[in-house]
């Protein structure tokens, strides 16, 4: 699994791309590249501009968090991972960039976060993916973690999945250019906090 440490949600900066060129490569891009050996050639010649011209627009858009990444996305269910958690850690805020960088290192976490505490009710900041073939192997891990971390983290806790979504990002077309929020769901069965709803980035 690739591993990443996002550091806690940065407004893109003042730059933007709404010419015609960048519209149409979003709209081509924003359902995933061709499965191809030349994926970014055949945006390309769909748009009548050179694969060049592609990879640069698109390095602009990342550099300025118009795009958030590239990258293959797994389907872990069907790779026999069936237990997967969201583990929630309560770290130290002078820690979190030395204990998110070590979590998003381990083998078995895909996603690493830094996110903001909600007072004594959510005092979790940190949260990492945890993948297993099941819920125990998952709870395994979750310990393991703990014991590698002790003295540098408060609590923790983990959230499963109770539903398979299709994970879907924003989409952008003609009649829908922009929406202000994105909205993120995380439904857990133990904790009793019911349905997290958080809006980012309005």
């Amino acid at each position: 699994m690739g591993n990443i440490f996002i550091e806690a949600f940065r407004k893109p900066e003042a730059q933007t791309f709404d010419d015609d060129f960048s519209r149409q490569l979003i709209e081509l891009t924003q359902a995933g590249l061709p499965v191809s050996a030349t994926p970014y050639a055949d945006i390309a010649e769909q748009l009548g501009v050179s694969s060049t011209e592609v990879i640069e627009r698109l390095r602009q858009m990342l550099a300025a968090g118009a795009i958030r990444r590239i990258g293959a996305v797994p389907n872990h269910y069907a790779l026999g991972y069936r237990g997967n958690g969201m583990s929630v850690w309560d770290v130290p805020d002078e820690l979190i960039d030395e204990v998110g960088r070590e979590m998003a290192a381990l083998a078995y976490v895909s996603h690493c976060y830094q996110r903001p505490r909600f007072g004594a009710q959510w005092p979790y900041n940190l949260f990492a993916m945890v993948h297993g073939h099941d819920r125990d192997e998952v709870m395994d891990k979750v310990a393991e973690m703990s014991s590698r971390f002790d003295g540098r983290i408060r609590r923790h806790e983990v959230l499963f999945s109770t539903r398979i979504l299709k994970k879907t990002g924003l989409r952008i077309g003609r009649e829908n250019n922009s929406l202000p929020w994105r909205r993120e769901v995380w439904r857990d069965e133990g904790l009793g906090i019911g349905e997290i709803t958080r809006l980012i980035g309005k």
